[in-house]
């Protein structure tokens, strides 16, 4: 059927402001449906009103055709739609069709009945799996599922990457988020010269798994441009995310090009803009650094701690409240304490940056803390150590069927680590302009740390001249705070309210001056 006097008809049926109004009843009905944890797992994120309409208002003018052809792979209620039946008089355009996919059959339900008479074609399955049956469109908007990998089955996974290798010739990171997917399995269904806009969390311009989306971005498609919202101004309430909206049309050109990057604001009202040549992207792993910083000119004599330390996350425990234990608890289980080794408690409750030791090495804390590591087979636990055995059987029916404990040889082994004097938190807010969002720790005892924390281990030549000079330990700790917060947030990424994070191979890419200083002056003396 004609949609090109859809709005108009539309409007003498129901009234759109009345149908967005219902619209929004439904979606606060959906959400009270399902608890905050089942909506996180299935990436549930409904996209605000005033968001879509902006998202929306600018496609349609970057947009050069007159009729729009709109799909929606993950339409929830439908708040794109509603938000182009309220722009796209503006713009003096007219829909042809237009089709939502959603996989929800609640949410469809929803759709249905608030969408019926609008012509909009809507279909309740899974984007990734539907054949397009050569249907294609010049106008995608999309919100697509925020799903982790760790949530995404193994056999799906696998499915999942198989397809992308069949539709686009490219290789996914079994990292990848299901968004990453979407926008891939995407691809067959745009018409030549098709305007997309993606809303999707920033983290895939700093992560290794976002480099086949980078690629796609740069090689399939011709990208736009990347409008980044303030992390710290998050746009959904219930999601610790960092948004960005990636517009990009289906054409490519062999020439290089500008893409634009704006950051703050909205779309329409950046805070700033810097239009970045293709040729830059492609160097660049990190493109999050844009538009606030310029370009990186990479010195090749520039030492980064990856050069002085092998750097390793904490450990996973699978169950922390399980697995780690005071003294007094393991007291009142009757454990023998020689299967328990000191830890630290997380970095939200160690109020100081260096730990010292007691006469044993245990951390002078007010309160200490355990890990329990044992290695033995649960038959010899059973016959030699019967209140360790008790404790571990306590475990059976909760702790082992966690998804780290059910995937180990036996689910109350843990992962090898041996302390070292220097830690750093992974996780951090900056207080200030020039703070740093992470923290140093100088540990002196023998006590790991969970993977709230990095443990950076001095390479041999390092751990040589630290052992031949144990003084330098402290040095080298004021070295590594001297590291600038513009250092660390180059290579880290940043989310929803200003939560900052910094991987293990990220925070190896770290430049530290200071610590190269210390060491060159060592080796020739």
């Amino acid at each position: 059927m004609d949609m090109g006097t859809q709005n108009q008809r539309f409007r003498t049926v129901r009234n759109i402001k009345a149908v967005e109004s219902e619209r929004l009843n439904l979606q606060s009905k959906i959400d009270s449906l399902k608890k905050i944890d089942e909506r996180r797992k299935l990436g549930q994120f409904s996209t605000p009103i005033n968001l879509a309409r902006e998202i929306i208002s600018y496609g349609l003018k970057i947009h050069s055709c007159s009729e729009i052809s709109f799909i929606d792979p993950a339409f929830g209620t439908g708040a794109f739609f509603s938000a182009l039946l309220s722009e796209i008089e503006k713009m003096k355009k007219s829909i042809i069709k237009a089709t939502g996919i959603e996989i929800d059959k609640t949410v469809f339900n929803f759709a249905t009945s608030l969408w019926g008479e609008s012509d909009i074609k809507l279909i309740n399955a899974d984007f990734t799996k539907i054949d397009n049956k050569g249907e294609k469109y010049n106008f995608l908007v999309c919100n697509p599922p925020y799903v982790r990998h760790q949530i995404i089955g193994n056999e799906q996974k696998s499915d999942l990457r198989k397809r992308i290798r069949n539709e686009t010739n490219f290789d996914i990171s079994g990292l990848a988020g299901l968004y990453c997917y979407f926008i891939l399995l995407s691809y067959k269904w745009l018409a030549p010269g098709a305007v997309c806009g993606w809303l999707l969390p920033s983290e895939f311009m700093d992560v290794n798994y976002g480099d086949t989306i980078k690629e796609f971005l740069l090689n399939r498609v011709r990208l736009i441009r990347i409008h980044r919202y303030n992390p710290e101004e998050s746009k959904f309430c219930d999601a610790l995310v960092s948004s960005c909206v990636v517009w990009f049309k289906n054409e490519v050109t062999a020439n290089d090009y500008e893409i634009e990057f704006s950051y703050g604001g909205t779309h329409e009202k950046p805070i700033i803009t810097k239009s970045i040549k293709k040729s830059f992207l492609m160097e660049e792993r990190k493109w999050t650094r844009f538009p606030e910083k310029g370009l990186r000119i990479r010195v090749s004599t520039n030492l980064t701690l990856g050069d002085f330390f092998d750097i390793k996350r904490g450990i996973a425990t699978g169950d922390n409240n399980f697995f780690i234990l005071t003294k007094e608890q393991i007291q009142e289980l009757g454990i023998d304490m020689s299967f328990f080794k000191p830890i630290l408690p997380s970095p939200r409750y160690l109020k100081t940056d260096e730990v010292f030791a007691d006469s044993l090495g245990f951390p002078m804390l007010d309160k200490q803390y355990f890990l329990l590591d044992c290695s033995m087979p649960e038959e010899e636990i059973q016959i030699k150590y019967p209140e360790l055995y008790k404790y571990l059987k306590s475990g059976i029916s909760t702790t082992a069927k966690r998804y780290l404990c059910r995937n180990r040889n036996k689910w109350y082994f843990q992962e090898k680590r041996e302390p070292t004097h220097f830690l750093c938190t992974y996780m951090g807010r900056s207080n200030g302009q020039n703070t740093l969002p992470f923290r140093f720790i100088l540990n002196h005892s023998k006590a790991i740390v969970t993977n709230s924390y990095l443990m950076l281990y001095p390479k041999d030549d390092i751990s040589y001249l630290i052992q031949s000079k144990p003084d330098i330990v402290k040095s080298v700790w004021n070295a590594l705070k001297s590291i600038s917060a513009e250092n660390f947030e180059s290579e880290g990424r940043i989310y929803g309210g200003g939560l900052k994070k910094i991987e293990p191979k990220e925070l190896a890419k770290v430049e530290c001056h200071e610590l190269a200083k210390i060491f060159s002056d060592m080796m020739f003396k």
